[in-house]
């Protein structure tokens, strides 16, 4: 992965490639980097490389025809036609998105053409001729400096300056969702002007504090989307992600997975899904793997207030022998973790990590988190590793946000453990980004600014996981136009294929034009106890949490008059001590599978979005 600190420890620090933005003292602070760097070369995992493989980059071509099949956009290679899915997944893109799809398809298909191959689909066949992108040069080289938004030559963004903005550092900033990031980062290409908040301005101990805007429609959450609308969230974040790497002038490359052996146990070595498919026949509810989970409730119950707890290591002896004992007796549940030492549950945690096949970052793209230091703008940094979260799959998203829960709550407890955000993200870093314990080759020169990058990013991830851990409002707008245009099952050939892109998108524009007069009274349906729906007032100021709250106070006084009835009696006693907390509204169909409904959302602007929904109150499933 070529991305990672190859370095002994005991050498001195490589001088002048701190990154501008850390202190001197953090700067110097790297020690516990490198102590566990040695601590992980000392132990076992080197030992093991007839288990594995090498990851590489994929050569051209290739990569941009794995990037095609991952966006789901297959369908252009080869020359074949487009089917309706893909017409409606290129009448959702945004113009730097079109860009970026554009590019990769006209990299593509000069590859094929050296290599004679089939043809490929030309990008005039499928877009048309869009005048404000501007295709990699002719020449050849498919690395791209900025995307082409304008007549005026493309320049990577400034980055902040560091004058007066130290005295920012205790404000809130805005973190806008509502528009694609790559627009955001043209917008601002154009007007050729630093943005506010960038990472050279922030110290470790001063990270400004960023706050999502809610919009009418609310914020959704990771987990507030049904799975079959999850699943086409990965897809739309990878094109975004490639267009804002091109905007910001990032090469984002993809790296090749190596082939592993499968391993001889049950729980070390495993992957993820494989450890939750045994997981499920015990506790079918389960998204986190059972093993991670106990490791973290250990620790969480005995070692928050522990001083250098992650830091300071166990007793290798004993990590081996409780290793050994938990591959033979978890499943049995005979495993007693009453009798595992806090230091030593931390270095299993690490080595579980460590130890599985895959990294729990993923090998193709463990190289873009590496290379998320090198973008100067912090806000843009955050919106490069949402998109990075959003592309990871489910088991190694659920299995990440576990962790970072757990660092978060270690940091909470800095006056007892004694470790700071820093401290734990400089122990941390080399156990996500070290897989295997293989520390890759680096340039000579480059170990200490590649180290400090990857704790860099263990840091924000820790810092900003709640904002990190949402679906943004533009790729759930995206998600409903999927929906729509699936439901309308367009039947065009791809002759028509130009004006029929042209009228989708003047379509945006004309959204709500047409829309059919409003209902003054909202009926939202009941799942239980009530069989009549519970009518609401649709105006402009009514909120999900209205509704929540007249259904919580409609259960508590409003049946009391049903005479007669005891089924509703002792529902109504059954369910007395409700919160609106425990109540769920959902919209459900239209064009959306299921969305857990933010309470700050406004009734009558989503059923502008969503005119055929139906809104549903359900028990929540915790």
């Amino acid at each position: 992965m070529n991305q990672l600190p190859q370095k002994n420890p005991l050498q001195p620090r490589p001088a002048g490639c701190s990154h501008s933005w850390l202190s001197s003292a953090e700067s110097s602070s790297m020690d516990g980097f490198w102590m566990e760097v040695e601590r992980i070369q000392q132990r076992d995992e080197l030992r093991e490389e007839d288990s594995g493989g090498n990851e590489g980059q994929l050569p051209e071509g290739e990569a941009e025809s794995q990037w095609l099949q991952d966006t789901g956009l297959s369908g252009l290679l080869g020359g074949l036609g487009l089917d309706s899915d893909h017409k409606e997944l290129l009448s959702t893109l945004t113009q730097t998105q079109v860009a970026a799809v554009c590019r990769r398809l006209d990299i593509y298909a000069r590859s094929v053409r050296r290599q004679h191959k089939t043809p490929a689909r030309d990008v005039r066949d499928v877009f048309g001729v869009f005048n404000s992108v501007k295709m990699s040069s002719e020449n050849g080289d498919s690395s791209m400096k900025g995307a082409q938004l304008s007549s005026g030559a493309s320049k990577s963004p400034p980055a902040a300056e560091t004058g007066g903005l130290q005295e920012q550092a205790g404000r809130e900033e805005a973190f806008n969702m509502d528009s694609a990031y790559s627009e955001q980062a043209a917008v601002l290409l154009q007007k050729s002007r630093p943005s506010q908040g960038g990472a050279s301005a922030w110290g470790k101990c001063s990270l400004p504090k960023f706050t999502i805007p809610k919009g009418r429609l609310g914020v959704t959450r990771i987990g507030d989307l049904s799975l079959q609308d999850m699943r086409k969230v990965p897809s739309l974040a990878l094109i975004e992600l490639t267009a804002l790497c091109d905007v910001l002038g990032l090469d984002l490359k993809r790296s090749k997975a190596g082939k592993w052996k499968a391993a001889e146990t049950r729980l070390f070595g495993v992957p993820l899904d494989s450890l939750l498919e045994a997981d499920h026949k015990v506790l079918p509810s389960t998204q986190v793997p059972l093993v991670l989970q106990a490791l973290l409730s250990c620790l969480e119950k005995r070692g928050l207030d522990t001083e250098g707890i992650l830091r300071v290591p166990g007793s290798q002896a004993r990590v081996k022998g409780l290793e050994q004992k938990l591959e033979r007796d978890f499943y049995a549940g005979l495993f007693s973790w009453d009798e595992v030492h806090h230091n030593d549950a931390s270095d299993l945690l690490k080595r579980f990590i460590r130890k599985l096949p895959t990294p729990l970052l993923t090998a193709e793209y463990l190289p873009a988190f590496a290379v998320v230091p090198n973008i100067p703008d912090l806000k843009q940094r955050l919106q490069v590793l949402h998109l990075l979260i959003l592309i990871l799959p489910e088991p190694n998203r659920n299995a990440l946000k576990a962790l970072l829960e757990f660092l978060r709550k270690v940091v909470a407890r800095e006056q007892h453990n004694k470790m700071t955000l820093w401290n734990v993200s400089t122990v941390m870093a080399p156990n996500l980004f070290l897989h295997q314990g293989r520390p890759p080759k680096l340039p000579k020169g480059k170990e200490k600014q590649l180290a400090e990058g990857a704790a860099e990013v263990v840091q924000i991830m820790v810092h900003y996981q709640d904002l990190l851990w949402t679906v943004a409002s533009f790729l759930v707008a995206q998600v409903r136009k999927l929906n729509d245009s699936s439901s309308r099952r367009p039947q065009l050939c791809d002759a028509g294929l130009k004006t029929w892109l042209r009228r989708m998108h003047a379509d945006r524009d004309k959204t709500g034009d047409s829309l059919e007069a409003t209902p003054k009274v909202a009926k939202i349906q009941v799942v239980w106890p009530i069989k009549d729906p519970l009518k609401v007032p649709l105006t402009p100021s009514t909120k999900v949490a209205h509704v929540l709250r007249q259904f919580t106070e409609h259960l508590s006084t409003g049946s009391k008059g049903q005479e007669g009835s005891e089924d509703m009696n002792s529902l109504l006693l059954h369910h007395r001590p409700m919160e609106s907390a425990n109540i769920l509204l959902y919209e459900v169909g239209g064009n959306i599978n299921e969305h857990r409904l933010d309470p700050d959302a406004y009734l009558l602007d989503l059923y502008r979005a969503n005119p055929h929904g139906e809104w549903v109150l359900k028990q929540s499933p915790t």
